[in-house]
């Protein structure tokens, strides 16, 4: 395969997954790293391609796939956040190890961890959160250090990787961008998901925290499938034909309302 064949190549890889990362796309065409980096480099001149964090996004993509900065989506369904975010927080016991992810969602629940809980352990990699969570100095923190990326204000990069593949909490606490309760979760930024994946592969526990906006959505990448997630909070805005299939799936899931009740599918409280 030569050069021009191989950049063909890369941009309709990357076209039918959504991102790939540099060492995939070397392994995939048996070429260097660097190599890689170089025809990246011209496909992104072209506007073939898109530069993401450790390697490339589709240009082709509709806009609303794509990751928005943190800022712009900390007011996006805040009622909600906060109504799944003290659902989350009853589920957390004293003196355990809980992960939080980069999500607003998880931004709120840190905030109200920060307020509420005492002899916790929470790891993240949202330097936000850590700020939240270090309002009390009752609790421990352990952030996955890496590359700061500013639009998510997240470490990540192989360093954060690296720490979190170090260790195993009782409890991840994830959102995402998009749901689909056939499929599972979905995700615009690479550099942020795999993080997910990994605390996923090794936590005793895992709760996907998601509105209703974000039912049935997909953005360019799948991080999760349905079966690696063991609980879901979400709203009343839910469609009940929604959570009847996520708990037809095995999964418990729980719909907290304005009142602090939480419910399940069958109209129960939880």
């Amino acid at each position: 395969m030569n050069q021009q064949e191989r950049q063909v190549a890369i941009v309709n890889r990357v076209d039918a997954v959504g991102t790939c990362s540099y060492q995939e796309l070397a392994r995939l065409y048996g070429v260097s790293e660097m190599t890689i980096r170089r025809d990246v480099d011209k496909l992104v001149q072209r506007g073939s391609l898109i530069k993401s964090l450790g390697g490339v996004q589709t240009a082709h993509a509709p806009k609303e796939l794509y990751e928005s900065a943190v800022q712009k989506r900390l007011p996006v369904q805040r009622h909600e956040k906060q109504q799944i975010a003290l659902q989350a927080r009853e589920q957390i016991k004293p003196q355990q190890t809980v992960f939080l992810d980069g999500s607003t969602t998880c931004l709120v629940l840190a905030r109200q961890l920060a307020g509420q809980m005492r002899g916790l352990t929470v790891v993240c990699h949202s330097a936000l959160a850590c700020l939240e969570l270090g309002r009390t100095p009752d609790n421990t923190i352990l952030c996955l250090g890496g590359q700061f990326e500013a639009a998510s204000a997240c470490f990540v990069g192989p360093a954060a990787e690296e720490a979190a593949r170090r260790l195993f909490v009782d409890v991840a606490f994830l959102s995402t961008k998009g749901f689909l309760p056939d499929e599972g979760t979905f995700e615009s930024s690479m550099a942020t998901f795999r993080i997910k994946q990994i605390v996923v592969e090794q936590a005793a526990r895992v709760v996907l925290l998601v509105d209703h906006s974000k039912f049935n959505q997909r953005a360019l990448c799948k991080v999760l499938d349905i079966t690696q997630i063991d609980e879901v909070i979400t709203d009343v805005g839910t469609a009940a034909a929604d959570v009847a299939k996520l708990e037809q799936r095995g999964l418990t899931v729980r719909v907290a309302r304005e009142d602090g009740v939480v419910m399940t599918a069958a109209g129960l409280p939880a």
